[in-house]
């Protein structure tokens, strides 16, 4: 079971708007209704006759600075702060805020604001008058967003016997998490409290503390549970500076919740993509070269950067490849990053163009995809740490009975006369970390506490933390107490892009070697905390770093001044991804096309297991699935039905054993207090090897 799993269950976890504090007033906002353009009056009357409220603001001209674009060096989701300006950039940019006694006085006096606008023309869609197309490479010259080149691509597909020339088009999507953005903010003295479920707690309080002009020391800010995140949640949103400053104003706690529809313009979103995918391959589909040029949206005050060439650029063996992307300036809030803001659009795209490609040589499309399996990346040449997509789609045809398959159009039927059609497709993900710091303490009553990097929204970090230290001690995962999002209690970088689990459990890990040092106890076995700190005689605390390999010890000051500090997927000497089959059947009913999907199986390569019950979960919630046995080539089957092996599954989001592969255990000379070895024995189910002690 879950670490936090009660507490979760029973409503004793405690989410960002959950505070109830003494006098605490409540916030709703007014939204512009225009396109673009100036806002030239804004009337409150109606909102300040409302029975219950307090304040009404409309400007903060010269109080909230810009608290800068979390990708262009800053902390925020945009740079755009509103309420300073009369400009209307988008359509639901907030221009008034309401503060009352209840919620609904807030919300009927938010409603009940007016404005007049002097509107001018606007552009939403990639292909909308005034829309303003640019180069990524030139709008933004950094190596890591150029275009990429290997070989001449163009050339390549120009003399192939066989060609695939496609656009495929991408709408823009919504994150819609279960818990609304929002929260509460509290001053205690001139200290700024800032509860908000956040997936990067250090970059909301250092954006506020430059929107503020306050020293960033003076700002807390706690999230120890979000309710999903989806990466609209990875930085500064821009109701909480505005909360901050009414709520000094009132000299009471502020609580804002935007509503469900707020939560559409207020926060970033996946942007619309266009893609032209271009293949060249010979007469046995071996694909020769590969083009993938992508329009991506973005707002106009930010350049959210693109980076689809990225993945789709290691699919396949490639021997050339051409990625362009630009970048189309619309009147709306900046994009961002939505579950796999990049990878979802891309492989749709590049996958439906492999299909095509099967069709057009006549070869069945898992054994196309194989012919073009490869161990080395063809952007850089490095080889990969590992890649086993190959036997992710032989293992998944296996399993969904893939030799069945008619590939002619309209030959397979159902019972019930639909139309039966089979699918596959792969899919990469790039494996990144973060620099990390965490601190380690060991009491009295055999309890150790662990203070980390990281953010708790749904994933299961902390029982993936109390799992590792419960294993290397020898301790009831019960006796670990773990603390994340609490910039109180540690640095708190953005959690995000699955690299939570491989950013944390090596920073544990370091802190676990340096804390039997401490304790003076074994490198390794069980341990009797509490018999080692009464020997001690006090508490016994450490603070560990951790980097990514090849990772500069520069990125520790970026994290601890609230910025980005992420390595990978390009390490010294290797490329890390992991890797997926997805086998899926859909069914059409002829007479009212009511599309059906009853089957779909799904082999990840996804490195090894951190945590059992979070990796099974993680499956589980797909829709009921089975997890096998690990094996070497460490993959895992997602089916449709439920297994009932007792052995850990071979799935995990993070490939951790790919990430921090110089962390061991070595031997410390000396002597240790061999009283301290617990004589007792402590079970975990599904034990699981780590890569972290050799084992």
């Amino acid at each position: 079971m879950r670490v936090d799993a009660y507490d979760k269950v029973s409503g004793r976890a405690l989410y960002g708007a959950d505070r109830v504090l003494p006098g605490m007033a409540f916030a709703a906002l007014a939204l512009a209704k225009v396109g673009r353009g100036r806002v030239s009056r804004v009337d409150t009357s109606a909102a300040e006759a409302v029975p219950g409220v307090l304040l009404v603001e409309t400007r903060f001209d010269g109080e909230l600075a810009s608290p800068g674009f979390v990708m262009g060096g800053g902390f925020a989701f945009q740079s755009l702060q509103p309420m300073v300006g009369d400009h209307i950039a988008y359509r639901g940019q907030p221009i008034a805020i309401v503060v009352a006694q209840t919620p609904v006085a807030a919300t009927e006096a938010a409603e009940a604001i007016t404005a007049e606008y002097e509107p001018e023309p606007f552009a939403l869609r990639l292909d909308s008058e005034g829309a303003t197309t640019l180069v990524q490479e030139e709008a933004i010259p950094l190596p890591f967003l150029a275009d990429i080149r290997v070989g001449d691509a163009d050339a390549v597909i120009a003399s192939s016997p066989v060609q695939v020339d496609n656009v495929y088009e991408h709408p823009p999507q919504h994150a819609v998490p279960m818990e609304l953005n929002g929260g509460v903010v509290e001053w205690q003295g001139d200290t700024l409290i800032v509860h908000e479920g956040t997936q990067n707690a250090n970059a909301v309080r250092y954006g506020l503390a430059q929107q503020l002009g306050a020293d960033a020391l003076t700002i807390e800010v706690r999230s120890p549970c979000l309710g999903g995140g989806f990466g609209q949640k990875n930085s500064l949103l821009l109701h909480i500076g505005p909360m901050a400053i009414v709520s000094r104003r009132l000299g009471r706690p502020v609580k804002l919740v935007l509503t469900r529809p707020q939560t559409f313009h207020n926060g970033s979103f996946r942007p619309a993509t266009k893609h032209r995918i271009r293949l060249g391959a010979d007469e046995s589909g071996r694909i020769l070269a590969a083009i993938h040029e992508v329009d991506q949206q973005t707002s106009r005050h930010d350049l959210f950067p693109a980076m689809h060439t990225e993945v789709t650029g290691r699919l396949y063996g490639f021997s050339a490849f051409r990625g362009r992307q630009r970048l189309v300036q619309t009147d709306v809030q900046t994009p961002g990053y939505m579950r796999a803001p990049f990878e979802s659009p891309s492989m749709f795209a590049f996958e439906q163009a492999v299909d095509e490609l099967s069709y057009a040589v006549g070869r069945d499309p898992v054994e196309l995809r194989l012919a073009n399996d490869t161990d080395t990346d063809p952007i850089t040449g490095l080889p990969f740490s590992s890649r086993h997509v190959g036997d992710c789609l032989r293992r998944g045809a296996e399993l969904f009975g893939w030799s069945g398959r008619n590939p002619s159009p309209r030959s397979m039927r159902a019972d019930d006369g639909s139309l039966v059609g089979w699918g596959v497709a792969i899919g990469n993900y790039p494996g990144n970390v973060a620099a990390a710091m965490a601190t380690l303490t060991a009491d009295a009553d055999g309890r150790v506490t662990v203070a980390v990097d990281g953010h708790e929204m749904g994933q299961g970090i902390r029982s993936a933390i109390a799992l590792h230290v419960a294993q290397d001690l020898g301790i009831p995962a019960t006796d670990v107490i773990v603390q994340v999002g609490d910039t109180t209690v540690g640095t708190q970088h953005l959690t995000a892009g699955s690299w939570g689990t491989a950013t944390a459990l090596p920073a544990v890990h370091s802190g676990l070697r340096e804390l039997r040092k401490l304790l003076n106890v074994a490198d390794t076995g069980d341990v009797d905390v509490a018999c080692a700190v009464s020997v001690a005689g006090h508490p016994v605390r450490v603070s560990v770093d951790s980097l990514g390999p090849g990772q500069s010890p520069d990125a520790l000051a970026q994290a601890r001044s609230g910025h980005l500090a992420i390595a990978g997927p390009v390490f010294p000497g290797f490329v890390t991804f992991s890797w997926i089959a997805h086998f899926v059947e859909v069914r059409v009913e002829p007479t009212t096309c009511r599309i059906r999907v009853p089957r779909v199986v799904s082999v990840a390569d996804c490195g090894r297991v951190a945590s059992p019950v979070t990796a099974e979960a993680s499956w589980a919630a797909s829709s009921g699935v089975s997890c096998e046995a690990e094996r070497p080539n460490s993959t895992c089957d997602s089916t449709s039905s439920w297994g009932s092996t007792s052995d850990p599954p071979a799935c995990a989001s993070l490939a951790v054993k790919r990430l921090a592969p110089t962390l061991s255990s070595t031997a410390t000379a000396g002597t240790f207090n061999d009283s301290c070895k617990a004589r007792r024995t402590v079970t975990v189910p599904w034990k699981v090897r780590s890569k972290f002690s050799g084992a």
